[in-house]
């Protein structure tokens, strides 16, 4: 596993570039929302962005 990912670095750059965003504007709506166990969920697993997406189109929706 090392050797591959040292021969196709691109790999690994094109997954730190496609969950860094989805993290980001995850991280600033949980915090907007006060959802502190979001926040610390968000923060410390990595599921290569599919926690981050359900997070902003799915569960950060403000309740009237």
């Amino acid at each position: 596993m090392e050797e591959f990912i040292t021969q196709n670095q691109w790999i690994l750059w094109l997954i730190i570039l496609w969950t860094l965003p989805w993290k980001g504007v995850a991280l600033w709506k949980s915090a907007q929302n006060k959802h502190t166990g979001w926040f610390i969920a968000l923060l410390v697993l990595n599921t290569l962005a599919i926690l981050e997406i359900l997070y902003i189109f799915i569960f950060s929706k403000k309740r009237k």
